[in-house]
């Protein structure tokens, strides 16, 4: 057997993925629970809609990470972050979608690697695990 064979382990993999992801978005949602949502609540309420929209963040950066944290409703809870993604960059970042960074990165790296792990999650959890 090779080397690298011994570290197949599909499974455990989609944990790691799970729990990382949980655990960074959990990160900004502990500052937005520290700080506030006013330039959310801001850009959304400039938009001409209900500024209680931008509570909808807390679902998308702490309700769902936690569930995904301990493994309860892992596809829902992946697909809210997912659209949590997507919502922060029209609201947020849609200026920045041909823009790089400093280090010639794509400005975008960062919400388009949670938006593609969501997803990757919810795809490889299926209605029986």
């Amino acid at each position: 057997m090779k080397f690298w064979n011994y570290f197949h382990h599909p499974k455990a993999a989609l944990v790691v993925l799970r729990v990382t992801l949980a655990l960074l978005m959990l990160l900004h949602g502990w500052a937005k629970i520290r700080y506030g949502i006013g330039s959310i609540e801001a850009k959304i309420e400039s938009l001409g809609a209900p500024g209680f929209l931008a509570y909808a963040v807390y679902l998308g950066e702490v309700v769902a990470p936690l569930l995904l944290l301990v493994g309860l409703w892992v596809v829902p809870a992946a697909l809210v972050i997912a659209v949590n993604m997507v919502v922060a960059f029209a609201l947020m970042h849609t200026r920045q979608i041909l823009m790089l960074n400093n280090t010639g990165g794509w400005a975008l790296e960062l919400q388009a690697f949670y938006f593609v792990s969501a997803l990757v999650v919810a795809m490889a959890y299926s209605k029986g695990k």
